[in-house]
């Protein structure tokens, strides 16, 4: 569908405006036929198309062919949500050598179609079309911000996925400090025994990472080290590094031995030291800690006989094959009961929030194959000991993890399925060679209750973000509301948060296992190397501006600013540091004397848009 003016002259605004209908996601609500129709006689729309997917390769020739025949010098998209596809369509216009920032987006999905209906629906989106339109007749050819970029990177956390990315980085030939908050290597990894579904020893994994890390000369490692302080920029930060005092029990270690269950050794060689470290990038790879259970759920701490999977892993690491059943501190265990979900999707209204109010209501993903894993292996070791498993779902996802529940069959574990307002009630059992009773509604026999006298629970705790709000205070960094690092898109920018310059690996972001961990911090590794290499970085160049005529010094707008710097007074005028400066607006509602705009939005703009609006 196209709908063409030949009136051109070589000095007019010619506006093109292409809909999209998002595969009947907008077509379905919005006439887009009729959408074209109403924006096609507004001034300086020269060209009006639609496609099925605007955002691919035919989509995005249709907008250039436009460009280069010089029908179009400004682009007016109506799709989705410009955080979707906004770099999309910017890179498909630079192809076609045009100024990318001479584009304005529509979004006529999320604020339309998903929420209104009929007629209603492509009046709304006409709205939104014509004050788009309106926006482009004021648009300004810009051009990137560029700032000097340090090579080196700073990653926080010295675990699988921090060492992961460092080995990356440093094979691209990029300088990297390591700061790890305690004396090893490892992270949570190290606690583990083998790992699902290679069953490789969590030893050799991080051994081989470890001792690469180590002998790599671009590589420095800092044990029991901790961020302090932080400023700066993408291409230029400044963290201040304080060395703490040996934090671990252990003792007669020497840096490079492997200390079982708490991973490769460092030194402590910066104790009591602080420095400041200049870095182009961070990379934070903190990971995540084990849910805690709170005392008495499950019987959690009133019965030494519950305890936590990475408790028992350890355990069962370290017990004798010498007997068909398996014995943990000197007691044998006959029966042992697990039960999954524990600290996992938590429900409002069933489940009780922790200290701060908030409840686990995402699923850790990796518990089911651990929890199946551990119960192949007792039973596989010790066929005398009978095993049971209280699940909600059986979640093995992932290549190879399926055969884990098909195995466990095999070795007649028992499982029970229990719903999330029913849970397994764990009791002391009187009388009995047994001390525990583990009772549950058993959704597999149609809700019968069943009881099992055991030696021992095992709780399959889930995954909780670690606690690092003191870096997320500091550095304003986004989180979601599970608690976990957030990044701005999971598909198209699954590495990245919104503060230019920082970046993820691994679970500080969300439940993984470790070949999920390796693949999200060798993307991590990938995007900055990207971003530091060429010496230079690149910032959209939509910032506050001064107009030095107007401005009267009077400092409200580096008062309100939220970014420390951004705004600064020299010599009785504002001036702004480009990189630092968000494009927030918060400055130019501020002065009296409007002499702050943004590029890119500016007032007369918004203006311009609202006029579109009232009067479409």
């Amino acid at each position: 569908m196209s709908s063409e003016n030949p009136k051109n002259k070589p000095d007019e605004i010619k506006t093109g405006v292409y809909i999209c209908s998002c595969g009947g996601n907008i077509s379905d609500h919005v006439d887009v036929a009729q959408l074209a129709e109403n924006v096609k006689g507004l001034d300086d729309v020269t060209a009006v198309r639609a496609s099925m997917f605007m955002c691919s390769d035919p989509g995005q020739e249709l907008i250039q062919e436009d460009i280069k025949s010089g029908m179009v010098n400004r682009v007016v998209v109506a799709s989705c949500a410009p955080s979707l596809h906004e770099l999309t369509f910017r890179n498909a216009i630079k192809r076609a050598n045009l100024n990318p920032y001479l584009y304005e987006h529509a979004n006529i999905r999320e604020q339309v179609s998903w929420v209104h209906h009929g007629d209603s629906a492509t009046a709304k989106a006409t709205r939104l079309v014509a004050a788009a339109i309106a926006k482009a007749k004021h648009l300004q050819p810009l051009e990137p911000i560029r700032v000097d970029a340090a090579d080196h990177v700073t990653i926080i956390g010295g675990g699988v996925a921090g060492m992961r990315t460092a080995l990356d980085l440093s094979r691209r030939g990029v300088r990297v400090t390591l700061v790890e908050k305690s004396s090893f290597l490892g992270g949570q990894t190290a606690h583990l025994h083998r790992l699902v579904p290679t069953e490789d020893t969590a030893e050799n994994v991080v051994r081989t990472l470890a001792d690469a890390v180590l002998n790599d000369s671009r590589i420095q490692v800092h044990g029991c080290s901790q961020i302090v302080g932080y400023e700066g920029y993408v291409g230029n930060f400044k963290l201040t590094i304080q060395g703490a005092e040996n934090n671990t029990p252990h003792t007669g270690f020497k840096k490079g031995d492997w200390v079982p269950f708490s991973g490769l050794f460092l030194n402590d060689a910066d104790k009591g030291r602080q420095w400041i470290l200049e870095t182009g990038a961070i990379v934070f790879a903190t990971g995540f800690k084990p849910y805690q259970p709170g005392e008495g759920e499950y019987g959690y701490v009133s019965f030494p006989e519950v305890v936590t999977l990475p408790e028992f892993i350890q355990q069962l690491a370290q017990s004798s094959e010498r007997s068909d059943t398996l014995s943990i501190a000197g007691r044998a265990i006959r029966r042992v009961a697990f039960i999954h979900c524990v600290g996992s999707r938590q429900i409002p209204g069933i489940h009780e929030p922790d200290a701060g109010g908030r409840l686990n209501e995402y699923c850790s993903r990796t518990c089911c194959s651990a929890i199946l894993q551990s119960a192949i292996q007792v039973r596989r070791r010790y066929p005398q000991t009978q095993v049971f498993e209280c699940y909600r779902d059986i979640r093995t996802y992932g290549r190879g993890q399926e055969e884990y529940y098909d195995q466990a069959s095999d070795f007649n574990v028992m499982f029970f399925r229990y719903e999330p307002d029913s849970p397994p009630q764990v009791e002391r059992s009187e009388r009995s060679r047994f001390p525990l009773r583990i009772r549950v509604k058993d959704t597999l026999t149609f809700g019968e209750e069943l009881s099992a006298e055991v030696d021992l629970v095992v709780l399959g705790v889930g995954m909780e973000a670690h606690p690092i709000g003191n870096l997320v205070e500091m550095m304003k960094l986004p989180t979601g509301m599970d608690g976990f690092l957030q990044e701005v898109h999971p598909k198209l920018r699954p590495v990245e948060i919104a503060n230019s310059g920082i970046l993820l690996a691994g679970t500080c972001q969300a439940p993984m296992d470790v070949s999920e961990t390796c693949s999200a911090a060798q993307a991590a590794a990938a995007k900055v190397a990207a971003l530091l290499t060429k010496g230079y970085v690149e910032l959209d160049p939509y910032i506050a501006c001064v107009d030095a005529g107007f401005c009267t010094g009077h400092g409200l707008c580096a008062d309100v600013c939220p970014v420390e710097g951004a705004v600064k007074l020299t010599d009785g005028k504002a001036v702004v540091n480009p990189a630092l400066c968000t494009g927030c607006g918060i400055c130019v509602g501020a002065c009296p004397e409007h002499a702050i705009d943004i590029h890119g939005w500016t007032l007369k703009q918004y203006e311009k848009m609202v006029d579109a609006i009232v009067s479409t």
